[in-house]
């Protein structure tokens, strides 16, 4: 039941729309659609920056109900556009808790719709394909709505990187930390930066656009390319600066848009994707192991696989169990490597943190 009486509407670019209760802020919000199939981890999930333009479905059931946490967050605000559920709570049972999805929403402008059908919106999705949609609990007809919804960029060809970066540099490092690395933020989650830590590395995170020579005054053994919004190829910086820092033979690690912009900065393109991955559960095998991991993964750009096919220079080194797509690569003779998924995975499963071992051990 809906804690709450006035009544809001979601429209799909394709015409489909699902009538439903307002929660969080009153208002009206777009992006693209996409959902994630996770059942715990709201709160990291809407503070993840690689979700920045994108109105989130949350799948599981009940969203909220464990209510939110100061430290529950990858950044310091709520980067998702919207959000729909099927029940969003407002009661919650976890004692440390400090406040409701309701007040947290609210207190960070977030539109949000429930009492949706998300099984049946979320079986729309995977058949037609990641669209743009928009939430509207104002009171706006649907003909208002419907001019709003068109006027809204479409993903593909977006650059949302320099929106969700931070604007000067910062330091993250161990007690004693000898290794240093350069880390360029495109949208970067703090739990990969605790993770860096947690290994001894002296991090330094830059800006979006900095420089190759800039990354260099910090002296780094590495560079890592993070994670973040939008659509790759829109990035022309960042391929410059990573075809430049390849030149200095130095490991680089890349996680998410990290590892799409590493293949696009070795010729390889990207593609968008019909509906992207998201979620806890995603099955990906180590092909350099043959075991298979658990992943986190939020990403709706993929790298080609004909271009990696036919490259010499580039081996794959992991793979989606679900539908073959390429989930990490390794520069053949270089010490450069790049995941599709999120290693660093909070909340859990921690399959995947062997890789930041993996690029201590090569710094």
């Amino acid at each position: 039941m809906s804690h709450s009486s006035v009544p809001a509407t979601l429209l799909l670019a394709d015409g489909h729309h699902f009538h439903g209760f307002a929660f969080g802020q009153i208002g009206t919000t777009a992006g693209e659609i996409c959902f994630n199939t996770g059942m715990t981890g709201y709160q990291e999930v809407f503070t993840d920056p690689s979700y920045y333009g994108q109105v989130l479905i949350m799948n599981n059931v009940h969203v909220g109900n464990y209510g939110v946490l100061d430290e529950d967050v990858e950044s310091d605000s709520i980067k998702i556009r919207g959000l729909i559920g099927r029940n969003l709570e407002e009661r919650y049972s976890r004692m440390p808790a400090v406040k409701t999805l309701h007040e947290y929403l609210t207190e960070q402008n977030i539109v949000g719709i429930e009492d949706i059908d998300t099984r049946a919106l979320v079986a729309h999705i995977r058949t037609h394909g990641a669209m743009n949609c928009i939430i509207s609990s104002d009171g706006k007809p649907l003909e208002q709505l419907r001019s709003e919804l068109a006027a809204v960029p479409h993903m593909g060809g977006l650059e949302l990187a320099s929106h969700v970066t931070t604007q000067s540099p910062y330091e993250v490092k161990a007690e004693g930390a000898s290794k240093k690395v350069a880390v360029l933020d495109f949208g970067i989650k703090q739990n990969i930066l605790k993770n860096m830590a947690d290994r001894g590395l002296h991090c330094k995170v830059f800006p979006a656009k900095t420089t190759a020579a800039e990354l260099d005054s910090f002296a780094p053994d590495g560079y890592f390319i993070s994670n973040g919004p939008g659509d790759p190829s829109a990035m022309p910086y960042a391929i410059e600066t990573i075809k430049a820092l390849t030149e200095r033979n130095k490991p680089i690690f890349g996680i998410c848009l990290g590892h799409q912009l590493l293949a696009l900065a070795h010729n390889i393109p990207t593609f968008k994707m019909h509906h992207g991955h998201r979620g806890l559960n995603h099955p990906v095998k180590n092909l350099v192991t043959g075991r298979s991991e658990i992943t986190t993964q939020n990403h709706g750009f993929g790298v080609d696989p004909k271009a990696i096919a036919a490259a010499t220079h580039i081996e794959v080194t992991h793979v989606n169990l679900n539908d073959d797509s390429i989930e990490g690569i390794r520069i053949k003779g270089k010490p450069f490597f790049s995941v599709q998924y999120h290693p660093e995975a909070t909340p859990g499963p921690h399959d995947s943190r062997y890789l930041f071992d993996e690029f201590a051990a090569l710094l």
